[in-house]
């Protein structure tokens, strides 16, 4: 007997290892194969669902509800599986001992199922709203921390704090309600267990009195209930996890089940050597998300293999809108665009994006290496490359400051501005090769001088190749042999340079005064600030704080020289009010700056204020 039930102890602990080693091996499987789904789902839903969900909320449920739901999994279904297979095998003992006290115990239990299943029923949109506040709160850190130095600029820290608070909350409502719910079901079990001990033993002392049982049958069910509810109990924890996963995989499919682009697989995944002639026919587009309101009317324009068209325009003119569906980002309602004669609508969306190398006005770094960064999603591009493009951008001198070149690992701790990371997706763009290119504001982030050096490094980019420009800055589009003057979503004038200037161009500008003159002089004042920069980059600006316990120097360009602390006036310790005297400082020089600025730039234009350009 001994050694029987030793084997059943082995055998039980074999199997429940089996079982564990099963569950964690499929739903670790399960999880793989859904991040790889979402994944491969990012790149098919259409431009759209990005506008209407914050990137925190899809990365929540990539990472956070996929984790939810592989752990409900792999912590419930084994409980549930075998709690089931001990209620069963409890109520075949029970029916076949007495069939009578086994009715009754299964009608209290049912009473029981059917209040668990009435809770679960109103608890499981408050397990939805878990995640989704969830989500909405990760996307929401996901932003502020992004904009972090805008906030702290701003001083927005309180209304940032405020509106998490609010946030927070709701996560707090959320999880209170639905723990609070799902919690009820283990103590109800407990009570149903109670009324199925009472129930049995009134009935079965009973029917001992009638002689029908025996009283040995009364304990044995006694025992059997207990074997039955506790199971119950199991169920009930393991469903209040299920919920929770249940709430996540809701989540996920609803992403993953969400409108994907049009399938393209009979399109041409080939077009023959790309010359560059494009052609925009009668373009008429409005975003599906409002569809009333028409961006493009009425586009139309023949742009030759080679050319470099420069799109200008006021805000909200369609300008990048016209870039994003050449790029089939969008599709259009009517019209057509061509490249080469044929419409980019019968070409693939992959054939169409290696036909341009595109540089926008948002820089895209990620954490790897300088060259990993420059030659992304790039083969064969040697190092002698690498050194000529940076040299053409104005790279070079930084990339060979790095420590390790342009093996450096580019991280928060290697500092780098905003300029320098335009000219790093520049660089990039000119390493793919294509045969059009597309600046959007590319130069919106460096300086004048960084900008020359850019323009001659665009020229020859640029030669031989259709490019188009959308920028507001004169140097960036004279040189163009196309201007598009766009408003409202139409070409209202189109020409090189020279062509508006002598008919008076850019109709629709404020002011009187000649366009022709207006240029001219904009351009000696853009050589006289020019010098004034240079002049200024060498001058010096002190502003102090906390009556003396700070003070800082910042230099023309704006960038901190030298921080004193005066440890007599302000406890080192205290960092908090040291960062508070130090930003204080800093923006007061700062103001300083633009008030020298200002001077020194009112010495140039003798105190005229010149209308926007575009």
């Amino acid at each position: 007997v001994g050694i029987f039930l030793g084997a059943i102890y082995i055998s039980s602990s074999l199997f429940t290892f089996i079982q564990q080693y099963i569950m964690a091996t499929v739903t670790l499987k399960m999880s793989y194969r859904m991040r790889s789904d979402l994944s491969r789902k990012i790149n098919c839903v259409p431009q759209k669902y990005f506008n209407s969900h914050s990137q925190g909320d899809i990365l929540s449920r990539i990472t956070n509800d996929v984790s939810t739901l592989q752990q409900g999994l792999t912590n419930s279904l084994p409980t549930i599986i075998s709690a089931a297979a001990q209620f069963v095998g409890c109520l075949i003992m029970m029916f076949v001992t007495e069939w009578r006290l086994a009715l009754i115990s299964l009608f209290i239990t049912f009473l029981g199922l059917f209040l668990i299943v009435f809770i679960m029923s109103k608890s499981q949109k408050y397990f939805l709203d878990r995640q989704e506040s969830l989500g909405k709160l990760n996307g929401y850190v996901e932003e502020m921390y992004s904009g972090h130095e805008v906030v702290r600029i701003s001083r927005g820290a309180d209304n940032v704090k405020k509106h998490f608070g609010g946030l927070n909350e709701a996560v707090y409502n959320a999880n209170w309600k639905s723990q609070f719910l799902s919690g009820i079901m283990q103590p109800l079990m407990n009570v149903i267990g109670n009324l199925a001990y009472v129930a049995v033993c009134v009935f079965g002392s009973m029917l001992a009195l009638n002689g029908t049982i025996t009283f040995g049958v009364i304990i044995s069910f006694i025992l059997y209930v207990r074997l039955f509810t506790s199971p119950l109990g199991q169920i009930a924890q393991g469903m209040t996890n299920m919920q929770t996963a249940s709430a996540s995989a809701q989540r996920i499919f609803d992403f993953i089940e969400s409108e994907e682009l049009s399938d393209e697989s009979d399109k041409s995944s080939e077009m023959p050597e790309v010359k560059g002639n494009v052609s925009f026919e009668n373009v008429r587009f409005s975003y599906p998300d409002t569809p009333d309101k028409v961006i493009i009317k009425n586009f139309s324009a023949e742009v030759k293999a080679g050319q470099k068209v420069a799109i200008v325009g006021p805000t909200g003119a369609g300008k990048t809108t016209m870039v994003n569906l050449l790029m089939r980002f969008f599709e259009i309602n009517s019209g057509s665009i061509s490249i080469d004669g044929t419409p980019i609508s019968q070409l693939s969306r992959e054939t169409v994006h290696n036909m341009f190398s595109m540089v926008l006005q948002d820089t895209w770094l990620f954490e790897g290496t300088v060259r990993e960064n420059l030659v992304y999603n790039m083969e064969g591009i040697s190092d002698e490359s690498l050194e000529r493009v940076c040299k053409a951008c104005g790279l070079d001198k930084f990339v060979h400051t790095l420590p390790e070149g342009f093996d450096t690992v580019l991280s928060e701790s290697v500092a780098i501005s905003a300029g320098q990371k335009q000219l790093l997706t520049i660089a990039r763009a000119m390493l793919q090769n294509a045969p059009m290119l597309i600046l959007d504001e590319a130069t919106s982030s460096v300086d004048t001088r960084t900008e020359l050096l850019i323009q001659r490094a665009m020229d020859k980019l640029t030669k031989g190749r259709t490019s188009f420009v959308i920028a507001h800055r004169l140097s960036t589009i004279k040189n163009a042999d196309l201007i598009l003057v766009m408003r409202d979503g139409d070409v209202i004038e189109s020409g090189n340079h020279e062509t508006l200037m002598a008919k008076g161009g850019f109709r629709g500008m404020p002011g009187g005064m000649n366009q022709a003159a207006m240029m001219k002089q904009a351009q000696k004042m853009q050589q006289d600030m020019l010098k004034m920069q240079e002049e200024l980059k060498n001058r010096t600006v002190e502003a102090t704080a906390g009556g003396g316990a700070v003070t800082v120097v910042v230099t023309g360009r704006k960038t901190v020289e030298k921080v004193t602390i005066a440890p007599s006036a302000v406890d080192p310790e205290d960092v908090e009010m040291l960062e508070d005297l130090v930003t204080t400082a800093i923006n007061e020089a700062m103001r300083k700056v633009d008030e020298m600025t200002e001077k020194e730039m009112g010495k140039i234009t003798g105190g005229m204020k010149l209308p926007g350009m575009f």
